[in-house]
């Protein structure tokens, strides 16, 4: 029979050091302290679930509170110790579901990190999930990193290397002492891309919070200005590009290919083997199909699909209430 138990942060901890899995960034309590500093947000707890008493996945989950709501966030949780199937999957699931339900009535649904397409689960009623992304190989060095990138991501990379006068370095120590800087950069990449910017103070927060053992900042600048810049997150042997920016100018795109090179490289000498670049478009996401091009060029083998985000229903006839909600405001506008 499938089970649901809580944990203190302690038990969890432990039973992460015990599964012998990669976990995600978001998956660490660390992150859990990091989001709490995020008004509306905030740490609700940590969990195993177990079948016949053997552990077979654990997760932790924020409360997001928003327009009166509350709602469960775990992101690329939970984590598996083998790869579920659809019926474990479907199970373990609905054993979340009656946890959430008892210990917190408020919950309207969990969003989570869901592999199948279950008919207990819904799309996400907001931010754009993505079941696709890319992962760069850091193994063997900076020539086989290079070496495995497609023709046209090699051929711009050295085109970097060789007309590129910015210098890279990794400049965590300085973001944390002041972000202005860097977050003007990031307010204009905003309004050239159309997207607005998180406020300054979660940039600020995730490099104290998390600090230089699971987050770096690296930059690449033209004298004294930054031109481009990146936050990479890091969980045990896993990289993750966070978020990045760049200034407006004749220099950016190879500033940019030469800044994610420079990162590989001095993640891989960090003991890090792998760097998901965050998501690919897909027929599941086709908002995003315009990053294909340019986050693939960086590893000719590196596309691998993963569990989107899904909304599990904990209080259905409140949740279906949301999508008529979210259904008629579409058609007024």
């Amino acid at each position: 029979m499938m089970q649901v138990k809580k944990l203190s942060r302690e038990a969890y901890e432990e039973k992460l050091a015990a599964l012998g899995v990669a976990i995600p960034v978001e998956q660490l309590p660390v992150w859990l302290e990091f989001e709490s500093t995020i008004p509306g947000r905030s740490p609700w707890g940590y969990a195993v679930i177990e079948d016949e008493g053997i552990t077979i996945a654990a997760i932790c989950f924020a409360q997001y509170e928003t327009h009166g709501y509350r709602y469960l966030r775990a992101h690329h949780g939970p984590i598996w110790v083998e790869e579920p199937t659809a019926e474990t999957e479907a199970a373990a699931l609905e054993a979340l579901r009656a946890f959430v339900h008892a210990e917190d009535r408020h919950q309207v649904f969990c969003r989570l990190a869901v592999k199948h397409d279950l008919p207990a689960t819904r799309r996400c009623l907001s931010t754009l999930p993505y079941d696709t992304t890319v992962i760069i190989d850091l193994t063997g060095g900076d020539d086989e990193i290079l070496a495995r990138m497609k023709p046209r991501g090699r051929r711009d990379v050295r085109k970097a290397l060789r007309e590129c006068t910015l210098t890279f370095s990794d400049e965590t120590d300085r973001a944390q002492k002041s972000f202005d800087e860097y977050y003007e950069v990031m307010v204009e990449t905003g309004k050239r891309d159309g997207f607005s910017p998180a406020p300054i103070d979660d940039y600020r927060s995730m490099l104290r919070i998390l600090g230089p053992e699971h987050c770096r900042l690296f930059a690449g600048r033209d004298g004294d200005q930054v031109i481009t810049w990146t936050i990479a997150t890091i969980s045990g042997t896993r990289a993750t590009r966070y978020y990045g920016a760049s200034r407006s100018c004749d220099a950016r795109f190879l500033a940019t290919d030469r800044l994610i090179y420079f990162e590989c490289c001095e993640l891989s000498r960090m003991g890090c083997t792998e760097y998901d670049q965050m998501g690919i478009g897909s027929e599941f996401a086709p908002e995003t199909l315009n990053l294909n091009t340019f986050k693939t060029k960086f590893a000719k083998d590196g596309v691998r699909m993963i569990a989107p985000d899904r909304d599990l229903p904990v209080r259905g006839g409140f949740y279906g209430a949301l999508v008529r909600l979210k259904a008629l405001r579409s058609r007024l506008r």
